[in-house]
């Protein structure tokens, strides 16, 4: 079994001067750096105290779980003769704050991949493979909660 090990730094930038004194005494912005990266800006959800400018966790959590399938569909696509020429995808993730038994968390994520395909390519076969991707990203097989993917698949021209 292979194993990677991944190591960033998470700076709350948000101190005003006055500390934690209050929960309205700090900003919620921290950046996300990792070496020879650029860093992130990060926040709070607007909900919650956040800088609607900068990423939230809630963001992070929905772009990784879209970005790891595009990536093995992409993979999947290149080594079963399917030529993809554009890709986009529309994620939608819901969130609950709590519900009586558990603090907030993810009830779902929905992929929505806008595919386009080559002419030469078989639609059905780029169809199955987001199935295929689905079962294969590492961030999709670590969370708790349903992730679906509605793809439509296209042929260019």
């Amino acid at each position: 079994m292979k194993e990677h090990t991944y190591a960033l730094t998470v700076n709350w930038t948000g101190n005003t001067g006055q500390g934690t004194t209050s929960y309205t005494a700090y900003q919620r912005d921290f950046s996300v750096e990792a070496q020879g990266k650029p860093a992130l800006p990060g926040s709070a959800d607007p909900a919650f105290r956040g800088d609607r400018s900068r990423w939230n966790p809630e963001d992070l959590l929905l772009a990784s779980v879209s970005a790891c399938h595009k990536l093995w569909y992409l993979h999947l696509c290149a080594v079963n003769n399917v030529n993809v020429l554009a890709y986009v995808d529309n994620p939608e993730g819901r969130m609950v704050e709590g519900d009586g038994e558990r603090k907030g968390h993810f009830t779902e994520i929905v992929l929505r991949p806008q595919v386009v395909v080559s002419n030469d390519s078989d639609p059905q076969v780029a169809l199955r493979l987001h199935e295929d991707a689905h079962h294969e990203c590492f961030i999709a097989n670590s969370v708790n909660f349903p992730v679906r993917c509605e793809a439509v698949i296209n042929r260019a021209g």
